[in-house]
C-alpha cells in the first residue's frame, strides 16, 4: 500500500469510528426507548432508556427474543401470538407500524402503557430486521385517568344539578299560594313553639294531622330554621309512588339497572344529600321496603340499584303522617323501629275546625292571592260570610278552604263572595245545640221561638239571602217560598241583628 493509500484508509477509519460514536451518544441519550431486532426477532442493539424502562440490563436482553420477554401478554391477560406482533410485521412486509395504547411488559411483571413504532431496516435493498422507538406513556395515561375522573365527577354533579333543577321546577308548579304558617290561635302558637325549639336541631321530626292541615308548612318552616336551610328541602309523597318504584325514587338508579333506566338517576337521598328529606304520608312506605329506609337513616349508606358503590349522605328527616302511626306499629304494618327512629320529635297539626279563629286570617289571605292571580277587585270577606265560614266544618282543612276560596273569587259577580258549602258539614247551630240540653217537650209557644232562632242563623249564614245555592232556605233544607212564608208569619226581619 503506498503511504498516500495508508494515510486516507487511517482517516476513513477515524471518520466511520466518530460517525459510530456519534450514533452512540445519540442512541444513549436519546429519552426514548429503542432496540432492534433482527428477522429472527432476536435482539441486535438496545438503548439505556429502553433499558431503564424495561428493567432490564442491556447485556441481559442482547441476542434474546424480546417478543417472548416484554410483549407476550395483552392488557387484557390474553396471550399475544408472535404472529399477530406489529413489531415482527415491519421485517415482514416491509412497512412502518405506529401502535398506540398497547402495553410492554416490566422484568418484575408489571405492565407498562406505551406507544411504538416499529420500522424496517434494510442492507443493501435487503430487508435484516427492525429497528422499534417507543414511549412509556404511564405519565400521559395517568393524567388521562385523572381527567376522567374529574370529568366524572363534573358529570355527576352536573347530572345532579339538573335533577335538582327539575325537582325545584316541580316543587313550583305544585308549590302552595302561601309561604308562612297564618294564625293567631293557641293551636299555632304551639307549633310555632315547637319549631323554634326543634328546628335548629338535626333530630328527625314527625308531623301528625289530617289530610290538609299544612304539615308540609310546618316541615318548611323547620328546614328554614336550620343549618340547612342552604340545601333544598326534598319533599317525597309516598302516597303517589307506585311500590315497583320506591327504591329507584328513594336511591336511584344507574343506566341499565332495569329496563328502561335510560341513564343514571339520582334518587331523593342523594338529592337531599347535606339537606332535608321531607317524607309526606310516610304511613304508605311498604312494609318489605321499611327496612331499607331504616338502614339509611342508621347508617347514612345506600346504593343505587344496579350500582356496587355505597354512597354516604348526611341527610335530616322530617315525616309526616295523617295515619296513626302506633295502631299500624300494633297491627305489623309498620316497622316499630323505623316508627321509633322517625318519633323523635312528635308535632301535632290541628285539623282547621280546631282554630277556627284562624279562619278569617286564612280567608283573607287567600283572597288577596287569587283577587291577584284572576284580576278580581273590590271582593271583601262579610261579616256573614265569616260565620258562615266559621259554622262549617271543614273536613278538608286549610286545603278545602283555599279551594273554596278560589272557586268564590272565580265565580264572583258585582264585588260578592258567595261560598257554596255542602250542607253535610255545617256545623250544628246554637239553638240545636240547646234543644239537645231540654228534656221536656216544647210548648208551642217555645217552638216557635225554636224556630225563630234557626231560621235567623240560617239568614245570617247566608247573608240575608233567602234563595240561591247559599241561600238560607237551602241551608234549612225546605223550599223558598215557605221559608219566606214562615219569616212573614215569626214576624223576622231579614238583615235585622235582633
Amino acid at each position: 500500500m503506498l503511504p498516500n493509500e495508508s494515510i486516507a484508509s487511517e482517516q476513513s477509519l477515524d471518520e466511520l469510528l466518530r460517525i459510530q460514536n456519534r450514533n452512540k451518544l445519540i442512541l444513549e441519550s436519546a429519552g426514548e426507548g429503542i432496540y432492534g431486532l433482527s428477522t429472527d426477532g432476536l435482539t441486535t442493539f438496545l438503548n439505556p432508556a429502553a433499558a431503564r424502562i424495561l428493567g432490564w440490563e442491556v447485556d441481559e436482553l442482547l441476542d434474546k427474543p424480546m417478543h417472548t420477554i416484554l410483549h407476550h401478554t395483552k392488557s387484557d391477560g390474553s396471550h399475544y401470538p408472535a404472529r399477530e406482533c406489529p413489531i415482527y410485521a415491519a421485517f415482514k412486509d416491509g412497512k412502518i407500524h405506529h401502535i398506540e395504547d398497547e402495553v410492554f411488559w416490566h422484568k418484575d411483571g408489571s405492565s407498562i402503557p406505551v406507544d411504538y413504532t416499529s420500522t424496517p431496516i434494510y442492507e443493501k435493498g435487503k430487508l435484516v430486521g427492525a429497528v422499534v422507538v417507543f414511549t412509556d406513556i404511564s405519565e400521559r395515561k395517568r393524567t388521562e385517568q385523572a381527567l376522567e375522573a374529574a370529568y366524572a365527577e363534573v358529570a355527576k354533579m352536573k347530572d345532579q344539578l339538573e335533577a335538582e333543577n327539575t325537582y325545584l321546577q316541580e316543587e313550583l308548579l305544585s308549590r302552595h299560594h302561601f309561604k308562612d304558617i297564618i294564625g293567631e290561635s293557641d293551636a299555632i302558637g304551639q307549633i310555632l313553639k315547637q319549631i323554634e325549639l326543634v328546628a335548629p336541631t338535626d333530630a328527625n321530626v314527625l308531623i301528625n294531622g289530617e289530610s290538609g292541615t299544612g304539615k308540609e308548612l310546618i316541615a318548611q318552616a323547620i328546614h328554614d330554621g336550620s343549618e340547612r336551610k342552604q340545601r333544598p328541602l326534598i319533599r317525597v309523597n309516598c302516597a303517589a309512588i307506585p311500590h315497583e318504584l320506591f327504591e329507584s325514587e328513594f336511591f336511584g338508579h344507574i343506566k341499565g339497572a332495569f329496563t328502561g333506566a335510560l341513564k343514571n338517576r339520582s334518587g331523593r337521598f342523594e338529592l337531599a344529600d347535606n339537606g332535608t328529606l321531607f317524607l309526606d304520608e310516610v304511613g304508605e312506605i311498604p312494609l318489605d321496603l321499611q327496612s331499607k329506609l331504616l338502614r339509611v337513616l342508621q347508617e347514612g349508606q345506600f346504593e343505587r340499584i344496579g350500582d356496587e358503590k355505597t354512597c354516604n349522605i348526611d341527610v335530616r328527616i322530617i315525616a309526616a303522617t295523617n295515619k296513626d302511626l302506633k295502631q299500624m306499629v300494633e297491627e305489623n304494618n309498620f316497622r316499630e323501629d323505623l316508627y321509633y327512629r322517625l318519633n323523635v320529635f312528635p308535632v301535632e297539626s290541628p285539623p282547621l275546625r280546631n282554630r277556627t279563629q284562624d279562619i278569617a286570617l286564612l280567608a283573607k289571605h287567600f283572597i288577596k292571592i287569587n283577587c291577584t292571580k284572576y284580576k278580581r277587585k273590590n271582593l271583601v270577606l262579610t261579616k256573614a260570610n265569616i260565620k258562615q265560614l266559621e259554622y262549617y266544618d271543614w273536613p278538608g282543612n286549610i286545603r278545602e278552604l283555599q279551594n273554596v276560596i278560589e272557586r268564590a273569587i272565580i265565580i264572583s259577580q258585582n264585588g260578592h263572595l258567595e261560598f257554596n258549602l255542602p250542607l253535610s258539614g255545617i256545623k250544628q247551630s246554637v239553638t240545636m245545640t240547646v234543644t239537645k240540653s231540654i228534656s221536656r217537650p216544647y210548648t208551642e209557644a217555645e217552638r216557635l221561638e225554636q224556630d225563630r232562632l234557626n231560621i235567623k242563623t240560617a239568614l245570617e249564614l247566608s247573608d240575608g239571602k233567602i234563595s240561591g245555592n247559599n241561600g238560607a232556605a237551602k241551608l234549612l233544607g225546605i223550599k223558598s217560598t215557605t221559608l219566606a212564608s214562615r219569616i212573614k208569619k215569626l214576624g223576622i226581619e231579614q238583615g235585622s241583628s235582633e
